[in-house]
């Protein structure tokens, strides 16, 4: 077998790698998109449709986690390539995790759809999903095209965003609570949801951070700690 050939076979591996943590990555923003529809539109059949899309996610992982121990045993991959697989097997757990996520979100939708709605989060909550879903899209972007400015935002700026939308929710179903003991179910379970739309957006940091160190080689984790190990 020449050297050429072998190498062809090499880059298709990486390129299939990349496809793999795309696609997975576009059914988990499918399935965000899809557990605020679910809610807002009390539909049982499009919550059970995500929960069921969750075991594509999980194959995904599953398939994707075996091809990157592949590459490593058979081509011993070095430099940036290497950096490149190790962090695939990070990202693609995260991307699990926001399915999981989702599949949370859409038992409590599920729960609900039995009470009468608290309308007036439906408002707030979808703003939440699309921009945690706009973390998910951009990070993802930035691994594709390589362009890694997105992805840096991300880490400072937008989870911030989602932060304060989580911050809001609680304070308003807190006082919902407060005001009639009645609406305590209905409210703990859209504060979960908010909770589960939190975390995924903590998880699409993860991403942003991961494939800056990936193009960069430059660990953007945990600054504050890092600030504190620094210190005399």
């Amino acid at each position: 077998m020449s050297r050429a050939h072998t190498d062809r076979e090499y880059e298709a591996e990486l390129r299939k790698l990349r496809e793999q943590v795309v696609l997975m990555g576009s059914k988990v923003e499918e399935m965000i998109a899809s557990s605020m529809r679910a809610l807002t539109l009390r539909d049982d059949a499009l919550a059970d449709k995500v929960i069921q899309l969750d075991h594509e996610v999980n194959r995904l992982e599953m398939e994707t986690d075996e091809l990157c121990l592949r590459i490593l045993a058979r081509r011993q991959p070095v430099a940036s390539d290497l950096r490149f697989i190790a962090i695939t097997l990070k990202l693609v757990t995260d991307l699990e995790r926001m399915g999981d996520c989702t599949v949370n979100i859409c038992e409590r939708v599920l729960e609900l759809n039995r009470e009468p709605p608290l309308t007036e989060t439906f408002v707030v909550l979808p703003a939440m999903a699309d921009a945690a879903q706009a973390m998910v899209k951009d990070a993802l972007d930035a691994l594709v095209t390589g362009n890694i400015q997105r992805a840096e935002e991300l880490i400072i700026d937008r989870d911030r965003v989602v932060d304060a939308y989580y911050a809001q929710i609680f304070r308003e179903l807190l006082t919902y609570m407060m005001e009639n003991p009645r609406n305590i179910f209905r409210a703990t379970r859209l504060q979960s949801i908010a909770k589960y739309l939190e975390r995924i957006g903590d998880h699409a940091t993860n991403l942003a951070e991961m494939i800056v160190f990936m193009k960069k080689g430059k660990d953007v984790r945990h600054p504050f700690s890092r600030a504190i190990s620094k210190t005399p």
